[in-house]
C-alpha cells in the first residue's frame, strides 16, 4: 500500500514509518520542524494549519491510507482544525483515513470509559481532541477514530524521558500516586492502528494497555527496568494540587480488543 504518515516525526509517527516501510509499502511522512530518520520513507514538511498545503500535499503523494498522528498540546489550531484539514484532504482524494485520538476527550469523572461515551473534556487540550474527533466524524463517517493513553516504549517516550530527569535530579517535579492511565505500548499501537487501516472498521476505537497504573507506578517500574533506584522518584497527588485535567480515566478496550489480533499489552508486563 502507499501509507501517509501525517505526524511522523513524533514517537509514534516514527514506530508507524519505521514498521510500515520494513514491511515493504510505500511510505511517507510528514514533519513540521525536522524530518525524522528512518530509510525508506519520503519525509515531506507540512503545516496542517495550512488547508491547501494539506489538499495539495494528499493530492500529490495519493495515498491509499492516512494517518493522522499530529498534535501540539498548547494549539489547537493543530490539534483540532488541523485533523479537520486532514480529513477533508483525505476523503476529497478517496483515501482512508485513521486518526489518533486520546483519551484526554474525558474528565475522569466516570473512571471507565467504553467507546460509545461522550466526550467531557476538563483542559484546552482534551476539547481540541474532543473537537477533532467530531469534525473527522462528519468529514469521514468511514474512518477510525482510535483513542489511546500514555505511549511507553523501550526507550524515548516523553513519559520515559521524564522518570529518568527526575530519577538523576535534574528536573524539579513529582509523580502522581493518583493519576491514573492505561499506558500502551507504542509497537502494540502502531500494530494496532496499522490492522484497523486495513478493514472496513469505522468510528471509535480504544486502543490503550490491559493495565490501569498510576504515573507513579509507572515511573518505578521504567526506573526498574532501566537500572535506576524507584526510591529516588518523587512521588505526590495531583488532588493536592490546583493542576487541571482529569485524574484517574481508564479506556475499556474490550470492543476494539475482539477485532485485533495485535494484543494489547498492560504495562506490567510490557515494561520489563
Amino acid at each position: 500500500m502507499k501509507i501517509l504518515i501525517v505526524g511522523g516525526s513524533g514517537f509514534l509517527g516514527n514506530e508507524l514509518a519505521q514498521r510500515t516501510a520494513t514491511d515493504g509499502h510505500i511510505v511517507a511522512a510528514t514533519y513540521l520542524t525536522r524530518p525524522g530518520t528512518t530509510a525508506g520513507v519520503n519525509w515531506l514538511p507540512l503545516d496542517v494549519r495550512d488547508r491547501t498545503a494539506v489538499v495539495d500535499l494528499i493530492g500529490a503523494v495519493n495515498p491509499d491510507v492516512v494517518i493522522n498522528a499530529a498534535f501540539r498540546q498548547s494549539d489547537w489550531v493543530t490539534t483540532a482544525v488541523g485533523a479537520a484539514h486532514v480529513a477533508i484532504a483525505t476523503s476529497g482524494n478517496g483515501g482512508r483515513l485513521v486518526h489518533v485520538s486520546s483519551d484526554a476527550v474525558f474528565s475522569g469523572k466516570a473512571v471507565t470509559y467504553a467507546e460509545d461515551c461522550v466526550p467531557d473534556p476538563v483542559t484546552p487540550y482534551g476539547a481540541a481532541k474532543a473537537a477533532a474527533e467530531t469534525a473527522v466524524q462528519v468529514i469521514d463517517p468511514a474512518a477510525v477514530i482510535a483513542r489511546t493513553s500514555l505511549i511507553i516504549g523501550d526507550s524515548g517516550s516523553p513519559h520515559e524521558g521524564l522518570v529518568h530527569s527526575l530519577a538523576a535530579g535534574s528536573m524539579d517535579g513529582v509523580l502522581f500516586t493518583d493519576d491514573v492511565r492505561c499506558p500502551v505500548h507504542v509497537g502494540d499501537l502502531a500494530a494496532a492502528l496499522l490492522e484497523l487501516a486495513n478493514t472496513d472498521r469505522a468510528g471509535i476505537h480504544h486502543i490503550a494497555g490491559a493495565d490501569a497504573v498510576s504515573r507513579y507506578e509507572l515511573g518505578c517500574l521504567i526506573a526498574q527496568r532501566d537500572g535506576l533506584d524507584p526510591a529516588r522518584l518523587p512521588f505526590g497527588r495531583r488532588a493536592d494540587t490546583d493542576l487541571p485535567g482529569p485524574i484517574d480515566v481508564r479506556l475499556d478496550c474490550g470492543l476494539t480488543q475482539r477485532h485485533l489480533e495485535t494484543r494489547l499489552r498492560g504495562a506490567r508486563e510490557f515494561v520489563q
